[in-house]
C-alpha cells in the first residue's frame, strides 16, 4: 500500500473515531448495548453537528501543522496548543467545548511561559489518556529516525501535557504498534512485534509491570467485560488496540471502539487512527469523511504533512 494511503487514513480516521463518538461521550456501554452507533449523529453529549471533532481532533491537528511547518519542535507545538486553547485553533467550528484538567493546567503553564517539554503533570494521578489521543502525527513524522530518536521524539511530546512515565511509554508502545503497521503488518504481527521491542527496551523500567495486559500476546482473546474503556491512559492504548485486533474493516474497529462507551471520542479517535493506519485511506467509508468540517483546510493541512514525512 502507497504509504501516503496510511498516513492519510491514520489521519482521517482519527478524527472521524473522535466525531462518531463526541455524540455519546461520556455515557455508559449499557446504553451503547441497547442504542448502539452505527452511523455519524449530531448533538447529543456536547450538542455538536454532526461530523464534529473534540479536543482529540483539534491538538492533533495542532501537531500536525506544528510538524508540517516547523519539524519536530515541543515549544511550537505546545504553543499552537495554547492557541487552540485561547482562540479556538483548529477547532471544528470555532468554539473549544472539552478539554481535559490536566491539558488545561500545562498549557496555563505554557502559556504564563513555562517551557512546553516541562509543563506536563508527572503525578500518578496525570495518567489520563489526554497525550495518547494526540500523538499519531509524532510516530507518523518520525519513521525515518532510528529507534532511539523515534522513542525520544514521542515521550518529549507527551510530556507537553502528560509527563508521568507511565503516560510517555504508552505513546512509545503506541508509536511501536503503528511503526509496524505501517511496513505492512497485520494488526496480530504488528502488536507481536511492538511488544516485543517494548519488553527489550523498557523490561526492566519501574512501570513495565503496568503493561501486562497490553503486551499479553492473548489481546485478542481477552473479552469485551475485561476492557475498560475510560479515561485512563492504559485503557484507551488496550481499547484501541483490542478493537483493531478483533475486527475486519475499518468501520467495524472504529464502531467497536465506540460502543465500548464512557470516553467515546479519545477511545474513537486512537482506534480510529490506528485502523486508518493498517487499512489505508481508501477503505475509510466516504460518507464520514465528507460530514468532517473545514474540508479544505484538512486537505491542504494534510497534503502539507504527507509531503514533508514521505519517508517510508
Amino acid at each position: 500500500m502507497n504509504p501516503s494511503s496510511r498516513i492519510l487514513g491514520g489521519l482521517y480516521g482519527s478524527l472521524i473515531g473522535d466525531a462518531l463518538g463526541v455524540p455519546v461521550e461520556f455515557k455508559p456501554r449499557v446504553d451503547r448495548v441497547h442504542d448502539p452507533v452505527t452511523d455519524m449523529r449530531g448533538y447529543g453529549t456536547h450538542g455538536q453537528p454532526k461530523g464534529t471533532w473534540s479536543d482529540d481532533g483539534s491538538l492533533l491537528l495542532c501537531a500536525v501543522e506544528s510538524l508540517a511547518e516547523k519539524g519536530f519542535d515541543t515549544q511550537d507545538m505546545g504553543e499552537r496548543f495554547v492557541r487552540w486553547y485561547t482562540h479556538g485553533l483548529w477547532t471544528a467550528h470555532g468554539t473549544l467545548f472539552d478539554i481535559g484538567f490536566a491539558t488545561r493546567k500545562a498549557l496555563r503553564m505554557i502559556e504564563q511561559g513555562c517551557p512546553a517539554e516541562i509543563a506536563g503533570g508527572d503525578g500518578e494521578f496525570d495518567n489520563g489518556n489526554g497525550s495518547l489521543m494526540r500523538i499519531l502525527p509524532v510516530p507518523l513524522a518520525s519513521l525515518d529516525c532510528d529507534l532511539d530518536t523515534f522513542s525520544d521524539r514521542i515521550a518529549r511530546a507527551s510530556a507537553i501535557t502528560h509527563a508521568h512515565d507511565r503516560c510517555k511509554l504508552a505513546c512509545v508502545l503506541h508509536g511501536f504498534f503503528v511503526r509496524a503497521l505501517m511496513i505492512g503488518d497485520d494488526p496480530a504481527k504488528a502488536h507481536a512485534n511492538a511488544a516485543s521491542e517494548f519488553r527489550v527496551r523498557y523490561g526492566s523500567h519501574a512501570e513495565f509491570p503496568h503493561f501486562s495486559q497490553l503486551l499479553n500476546p492473548d489481546l485478542a482473546s481477552q473479552p469485551e467485560h475485561v476492557i475498560q474503556s475510560s479515561g485512563y491512559v492504559l485503557h484507551t492504548l488496550i481499547a484501541s488496540m483490542w478493537c483493531l485486533l478483533t475486527t475486519n474493516t475499518f468501520a467495524e474497529c472504529v464502531l467497536k471502539a465506540v460502543n465500548l462507551g464512557d470516553d467515546t471520542d479519545t477511545t474513537g479517535c486512537v482506534a480510529g487512527g490506528l485502523a486508518g493506519v493498517f487499512y489505508g485511506m481508501d477503505a475509510i467509508t466516504a460518507e464520514w469523511v465528507a460530514a468532517l468540517p473545514r474540508q479544505s483546510d484538512l486537505t491542504k493541512l494534510f497534503q502539507s504533512f504527507v509531503g514533508k514525512n514521505m519517508c517510508c
